[in-house]
């Protein structure tokens, strides 16, 4: 099964929680704080690998959570790191947030790595508040929590050399011939519904080379399965354009160039203007006098702006010739650059912003990423533990901007998610 577009979700791992705890041993039964720091979450890396072909791993399974951290221990003990998530895609994967459809990670190249989310920060034990005026604090810090995403992974196929061309022109037959591989072959139109890759090794020259299902006319429009498969002609770097020049079809071997070609420039300016070699397939079947006129009729008008084969997967005519002449345009063409993808976060974390705002009610809200941080160590029921967050609230300025915004003894403060009355 071939898959090149999937949704998932992923979710990186929660921090640890901080420990309270006070050393004691039989000499000391009241030792100071020794509660130690909770760990960090595993994060949610995606690895680019030479040797997928496709995203079957993530169509069946949809979920993927790395590790959460481990909690704070005695004696300082720090808690263990979560594992990390590893997701290995294959070359040439476009990953997606799928609520903004921003791009978050084009993996390229074999070996590239990308992280997608980061785990959670592990919660400070109580040992970490100690100070000389607060000795023997009650009181840690939960485990940052984090956030579950969903993501798109879209599969661009990555090889130096493109076959196009209409459906039962051949190319699955001269993938066959030139490469190991060894795709189904059958003589339907849309016989070959996913691109086939195969590895071209000549000499001591190799290339990659991939099979792009047959095109129809108005595929640049999304006719038939139009635009799942031209994007994986995006990034090859020369085109060969299969022609059916025996025209067992009965199909016009001038008109299907064009046609192809006009799909080409409708879908992308940058793919229509790759270099392209055209091999005329099917010459064991050129032998009466209306085939070759056909032929030469073809060739006299392409023959000046294109380099063109004459070939036959069926008797191994041209081999050579097209081998030799893809190496050659390959070795004289500029390194090809990927067109220029904006990357964006998708797990962006914010430590520093206060938003606040008020309920019909008239009810004070103070939100924002500092807040989140502030509050993932209050305990209500702990008066050390409220006290240090009242202490904090002012230490940021928070106290004086309520108070800008007309906060008066007796009203109502929400923050994260406890509420409590404002006294002065």
């Amino acid at each position: 099964m071939f898959v090149d577009k999937t949704r998932i979700r992923i979710k990186a791992g929660n921090g640890g929680d901080g420990k309270v705890n006070f050393y004691t041993d039989t000499m000391t039964m009241h030792g100071g704080p020794d509660g130690g720091d909770g760990g960090k979450g595993g994060d949610v890396i995606a690895i680019a690998d030479e040797g997928l072909n496709n995203l079957v791993d993530y169509y069946y399974t949809k979920k993927f959570h790395a590790a959460n951290g481990e909690n704070g221990g005695k004696s300082k003990a720090y808690g263990k790191s979560g594992e990390d998530l590893i997701l290995k895609v294959p070359c040439g994967t476009i990953i997606r947030d799928s609520e903004t459809g921003n791009v978050i990670a084009d993996m390229i190249n074999h070996g590239e790595k990308h992280i997608l989310v980061r785990g959670g920060l592990g919660g400070r034990g109580n040992a970490k508040f100690a100070n000389s005026r607060r000795q023997t604090p009650t009181f840690s810090e939960l485990g940052e929590k984090t956030k579950e995403y969903s993501v798109d992974l879209e599969l661009k196929t990555i090889a130096d050399v493109g076959l196009i061309g209409f459906p039962s022109v051949g190319k699955s037959k001269i993938l066959s011939v030139l490469t190991s591989a060894r795709p189904k072959i059958a003589a339907y139109h849309f016989t070959t519904l996913s691109p086939n890759l195969g590895v071209v090794k000549y000499y001591d020259k190799s290339f990659v080379i991939a099979d792009i299902p047959g095109l129809i006319e108005g595929a640049s429009e999304g006719k038939g399965l139009g635009f799942e498969f031209l994007k994986h002609i995006e990034r090859t770097k020369i085109l060969l354009h299969i022609v059916d020049i025996a025209a067992v079809d009965g199909r016009d071997p001038v008109e299907d160039f064009e046609i192809i070609n006009k799909e080409l420039k409708a879908y992308n300016e940058e793919v229509y203007n790759s270099p392209q070699i055209i091999v005329l397939n099917k010459m064991d079947l050129i032998y009466d006098e209306e085939s070759v006129k056909k032929l030469n009729e073809f060739k006299q008008k392409y023959g000046k702006d294109y380099k063109i084969i004459e070939f036959s997967a069926a008797t191994r005519q041209g081999v050579d010739e097209l081998l030799n002449t893809v190496i050659e345009e390959i070795e004289k063409l500029p390194k090809k650059e990927h067109s220029y993808v904006e990357i964006h976060e998708l797990d962006k974390r914010d430590y520093t912003s206060i938003n606040i705002t008020r309920e019909d009610d008239g009810t004070f809200v103070v939100s924002g990423g500092l807040i989140d941080k502030m509050s993932r160590g209050i305990i209500l029921s702990d008066p050390e533990s409220f006290a240090y967050f009242q202490r904090r609230l002012k230490q940021n300025g928070i106290i004086d901007k309520l108070i800008e915004k007309g906060l008066q003894e007796g009203d109502n403060v929400k923050i994260g998610v406890y509420e409590f009355e404002y006294v002065e």
